[in-house]
């Protein structure tokens, strides 16, 4: 076989590997009135709208293993974090600026595929590539986006919000991010001396997908918007769904109930769990990197958000003094903790 080309990045410099990276990406937006190119990007907001913004970090070794982990689904990855953090917000995503660390053992061909994955992300949702700087990283790969993105003042959705008695929406499945990732760990074990290694990753395709290529849920924003239902808290599903589901509520000052058999748990999470001796639920309630959204909307409000069809009403809204916990369907409350496994309550 013909060796893969390598071009090292020194041969570039900062400057023309910048240039490089960002050749092919276009203006979408025409709050967008300078992008890359400039010491600053300059956007203008919609009249009468809020400007929100957003970081997000991503280490090598921590966050992600290149073993494994295609540099174009990485890519994919980190604009889909950031854009769900305005997502969560109720905000419509609209620029983006990512910037990098890199180590020598990454050639500029690698750099690239990253560049392709944060490209196609962006012409899917619709998102302005605006900055981002390049150095050099004694500690791998690390990337940094920052996301910026527009709502009108009252539609703007905070975690602090949350009123007794709403119903608790989820939008999709849980746990399938955090198997895919266990599958992955398991076929590089096992495959850790194997000259041709052939990892087993049949059956269990749409769990690698979410693991290594989640998508945002900005169709759950535009029904809402089309619904007019501004929900009266959200975050978005990235440390599992109980430390999630907490931190609504610390911000919120109130308790919550959420139903064991109202969960979402995808068949292949439930196949993988019970062939790796894991429990799936523990998976939905404390995997993380689902990337769905949880929100809160009044009890009147049921009957408006189930025709939307995209979500399920998992629970609701309590006093702050009695916590938040997993009812199971005997019955048993089951107390909710951010890490870890679930803490039973007599």
């Amino acid at each position: 076989m013909e060796p893969k080309k390598r071009t090292e990045i020194a041969s570039l410099g900062q400057f023309g590997l910048i240039d490089l990276l960002t050749k092919e990406f276009s203006i979408q937006h025409a709050t967008t009135l300078r992008g890359v190119g400039d010491d600053a990007a300059v956007i203008a907001p919609p009249a009468g709208e809020t400007m929100l913004c957003s970081t997000d970090s991503f280490y090598e070794g921590v966050d992600f293993d290149l073993t494994y982990f295609p540099l174009k689904h990485l890519g994919y990855k980190v604009v889909t974090a950031g854009v769900s953090d305005l997502l969560a917000m109720n905000a419509r995503p609209s620029q983006i600026t990512v910037s990098l660390g890199v180590s020598s053992k990454l050639p500029v061909e690698a750099l690239q595929d990253l560049y392709e994955g944060i490209s196609f992300a962006c012409k899917e949702q619709e998102i302005d590539l605006v900055g981002g700087d390049t150095r050099a990283s004694m500690t791998g790969l690390v990337i940094t986006v920052t996301t910026l993105g527009h709502a009108p003042k009252e539609r703007i959705a905070y975690r602090s919000g949350a009123q007794l008695h709403d119903l608790i929406c989820l939008t999709g499945n849980l746990g399938a991010a955090y198997m895919g990732l266990q599958l992955l760990e398991r076929e590089k074990r096992v495959l850790a001396d194997v000259a041709n290694p052939e990892p087993q990753f049949k059956g269990y395709e749409y769990l690698l997908e979410k693991y290594l290529k989640p998508r945002p849920r900005r169709d759950i924003i535009e029904a809402l918007a089309e619904e007019k239902i501004t929900p009266t808290s959200m975050i978005d599903l990235t440390d599992g769904l109980a430390s999630d589901l907490m931190q609504l509520c610390k911000s919120s000052k109130c308790g919550a109930r959420i139903y064991l058999e109202r969960i979402p748990i995808a068949k292949q999470t439930t196949a993988l769990a019970e062939e790796m001796h894991t429990d799936p639920v523990v998976a939905a309630l404390n995997g993380g990197e689902d990337y769905e959204l949880l929100f809160t909307v009044p009890l009147a409000m049921q009957e408006q958000v189930m025709r939307l069809g995209l979500v399920d009403v998992i629970g609701h809204i309590t006093a702050e003094s009695t916590g938040a916990y997993l009812v199971t369907p005997d019955g048993s409350d089951i107390k909710l903790k951010a890490q870890g496994f679930p803490e039973a309550t007599v």
